[in-house]
C-alpha cells in the first residue's frame, strides 16, 4: 500500500512539474494582432489546478480526454479543464483562490469561483460525467481530462480566438511546448487511449504522440456546434463505444435498481 501511495503521489507531482515547465516555456512567446490579450490559468489559477491534479491525476492506465484550450467561463475562471464553476465546486469538490492575469481584458474579467456565468461546454462534459458515473471517484477511475493548450487568446473586442486560427509562425512556436507537455503527461499517466475532444485535439494528439498510445475522437460539446446542440452526450458515448470504451449504466439507473438495505 505504501509503495502504491508513493507512486500515485509521484505521478501527481510529475503532472504539476510538467504544467509548471509548460508555463515557463509559454512566458517567452509573443502574439500579435488581432490577439490583444493572453491568459494562462495554469499561472493565475494554479491553486485549483494543482488541487485537481493532486486529487484526480494520480492513477495510470485510464482514457485521457484531451481538450483544446480553456473556455472563458470554465477553465479561465476555475483553473480546471472545462471547469464550469458550479460543477467544479459542487461535484468535483474543488474551490481555491484564483488571482487575476497580469493584463486583464475589460470585457473578459476573471472572477474565479464567484463567476456566475455558465460554461456550456463544461456543463455538458462534467454534467455527463455526473449523470453517467455518479461520483468523481467512479469517473476518474476510468478517465482523466487534460487540455492540450492552456492559453486563452482574445481580440481587442473580447472575441475568443482559438489556437488553430493563429498565424503559422505563432502556431508553431505554441505547439512545440504544448506537444512536449502532452508527451510528458502521457508518459506519467500511461493512458490506454487518448481521445481528442473535437478534431483539433485529436490532430494535435496524433502529431505529438506518433508511435504512442492509440488516439481517437469524440465530438466537442461547444454550443457553436449544431451537432452538439442536438444532444452531445449520446454522440460522445457512441464515439467512445466505437473506440472500445465500455460505460456503466447511468448513475440514476443504478440508484433506482439498488436494493434497499
Amino acid at each position: 500500500m505504501g509503495n502504491r501511495t508513493t507512486r500515485s503521489s509521484g505521478r501527481a507531482e510529475a503532472l504539476v512539474a510538467t504544467s509548471d515547465a509548460l508555463t515557463r516555456s509559454l512566458r517567452r512567446l509573443r502574439f500579435g494582432p488581432p490577439v490583444s490579450h493572453v491568459y494562462n490559468p495554469l499561472a493565475y489559477a494554479r491553486a485549483p489546478w494543482v488541487a485537481y491534479l493532486e486529487r484526480f491525476g494520480a492513477a495510470p492506465g485510464r482514457v485521457l480526454l484531451l481538450g483544446m484550450n480553456p473556455g472563458p467561463y470554465g477553465m479561465v475562471q476555475t483553473g480546471v479543464p472545462f471547469g464550469e464553476v458550479s460543477l467544479v465546486k459542487g461535484w468535483l469538490g474543488i474551490e481555491a483562490p484564483v488571482r487575476r492575469p497580469p493584463r486583464e481584458h475589460p470585457r473578459r474579467p476573471v472572477e474565479g469561483f464567484a463567476c456566475t456565468r455558465s460554461e456550456v461546454s463544461g456543463a455538458r462534459l462534467w454534467g455527463w460525467a455526473r449523470e453517467r458515473f455518479g461520483t468523481p471517484a467512479r469517473f476518474f477511475a476510468r478517465f482523466f481530462v487534460w487540455n492540450y493548450c492552456p492559453l486563452v487568446f482574445m481580440e481587442e473586442t473580447g472575441r475568443n480566438r482559438t489556437p488553430d486560427k493563429l498565424p503559422a509562425a505563432e502556431r508553431d512556436a505554441l505547439f512545440r511546448p504544448c506537444d512536449r507537455a502532452l508527451r510528458r503527461a502521457v508518459e506519467t499517466l500511461e493512458p490506454r487511449l487518448v481521445v481528442g475532444i473535437g478534431r483539433f485535439a485529436e490532430e494535435r494528439a496524433r502529431q505529438a504522440l506518433a508511435g504512442g498510445p492509440s488516439v481517437g475522437r469524440i465530438p466537442h460539446p461547444s454550443p457553436a456546434s449544431p451537432a452538439a446542440n442536438r444532444g452531445w452526450a449520446p454522440q460522445a458515448e457512441a464515439a467512445l463505444a466505437g473506440l472500445g470504451c465500455r460505460l456503466p449504466p447511468p448513475a440514476s439507473t443504478r440508484a433506482r435498481g439498488a436494493r434497499p438495505r
